[in-house]
């Protein structure tokens, strides 16, 4: 018996320490004023090796804002003399990123299977969706709409009183494999129509008239790689012949102003666009079921993290949709819906203009298809944990998000086209 509470001590141990450890790597924030500090961030990122997490890469850094990025304990003394050498001005983040890793998983005692009030790994995750779709026939059916790299179904849950010929709403979690907190909305999201269907009015009328899309982790193989061996992992698990590293960026990878500005041509880039549009097998999954749908799907909502953000098109460029004044409206709307819960703020607008320039991503592509709602969150936070938040907020968090969802699905339900 002892032998076996130990084993199942270390595999809890082991499931929170994926490979890297990142011991003694540090967060730091850089405030970028003009053109040379600009010159003098592209310089250091091409004489050390850093992991930027906002904006994504060092092309996308722009006049008067500030740059986040994380380094590992080696090049720790390197970038601090560079840093105070120039009087760039910087404040440390994450002083010990393997104590914000381990911090993370701050929800008091680790139920065994599931919970939507903390990470859960992908092996959970997949079972969950078998159960909660068993549990509500009458609400939730589940589907694969493709197999990832690594041959792992894609599993989509169909959330809506079943009936025919519904306008349907398409959420999308889980691109970036980092960005934990994306997949835990979506099991939020499932979480709310089967609690609150019957009982709370504005969801049962949503979910009596529309039919909700929802994709609980698109870029699964990543997500698992998060879990196993390196926290910090950000795209597919792709391998391209004759190229070294592994990966494709899947939100540079749709036909969207494919790989024009803020992606890059480098395999080894976290930004890899990819060797051709729709490249990735988890890509073509989602575009395939998008473009059988389209008749259906009235709008599309992809969910990041972090920064609080609410974008629309474009991003591939500094064009504004045709509908921008509508988006702006409804954006301002949802973000005042979200910040009415607890105060947390999000700036909102076209996402070439609001934060940089980035092509290929699959709300600008969505959009393009003829979806005149498409919409991107970046949830929280604005930096303080980045991609570690605490599952201690990952409950308000999907409360907050959840009102602007449903204030989103509510406008569309009057405006349906």
């Amino acid at each position: 018996m002892l032998v076996s509470l130990v084993l199942v001590t270390v595999a809890l141990a082991s499931a929170h320490h994926s490979g890297e450890d990142f011991e003694g790597s540090k967060v730091f924030r850089v405030s970028v004023e003009d053109e040379n500090h600009m010159n003098l961030m592209h310089e250091l990122a091409s004489t050390s090796h850093i992991d930027f997490w906002k904006p994504d890469s060092v092309t996308q850094i722009k006049p008067h804002s500030t740059v986040d990025f994380h380094v590992k304990a080696e090049d720790i003394v390197t970038v601090e003399d560079f840093l105070e050498q120039n009087e760039l001005y910087y404040e440390v983040l994450i002083s010990n990123l393997r104590s914000a890793m381990e911090a993370q998983f701050d929800s008091h005692g680790r139920a065994t299977g599931h919970s939507y009030t903390k990470y859960n790994n992908w092996e959970t995750i997949e079972a969950w969706t078998q159960q909660v779709a068993t549990e509500n026939p009458g609400l939730i059916s589940r589907s694969v709409i493709g197999t990832t790299f690594e041959g792992r179904s894609m599993y989509l849950l169909k959330v809506g009183k079943a009936s025919s010929n519904k306008p349907a709403i398409f959420i999308d979690c889980g691109f970036h494999a980092r960005e934990w907190i994306s997949p835990a909305f979506c099991q939020w999201f499932v979480r709310e129509a089967v609690r609150t269907y019957g009982q709370e009015t504005q969801m049962t009328e949503l979910l009596d008239k529309l039919d909700f899309y929802i994709l609980p982790v698109f870029n699964i193989d990543g997500y698992i790689y998060t879990w196993t061996s390196s926290r910090m992992w950000r795209k597919t698990r792709s391998t391209q012949a004759g190229a070294s590293c592994r990966g494709v960026d899947p939100n540079r990878n749709f036909n969207a102003g494919w790989c024009e500005n803020g992606a890059s041509t480098d395999p080894c880039s976290d930004t890899y666009c990819g060797p051709s549009p729709e490249s990735e097998k988890e890509t073509k999954a989602l575009t395939n079921f998008i473009q059988k749908n389209l008749s259906s799907i009235k709008a599309y909502l992809t969910i990041h993290s972090y920064s609080q953000l609410l974008l629309y098109p474009y991003s591939y460029s500094y064009k504004l949709p045709s509908n921008n004044a509508e988006l702006n409206a409804l954006a301002k709307a949802a973000v005042k819906e979200l910040a009415s819960l607890y105060g947390t703020k999000y700036e909102y607008g076209p996402g070439a203009t609001t934060i940089y320039l980035a092509a290929g991503g699959s709300d600008d592509w969505a959009y393009d298809q003829g979806i005149k709602y498409s919409f991107t969150f970046e949830l929280r936070d604005t930096g303080r944990y980045g991609f570690l938040l605490p599952e201690s907020q990952i409950r308000a968090t999907c409360e907050e998000t959840m009102l602007a969802v449903k204030h989103i699905a509510s406008y569309i339900l009057g405006h349906l086209y």
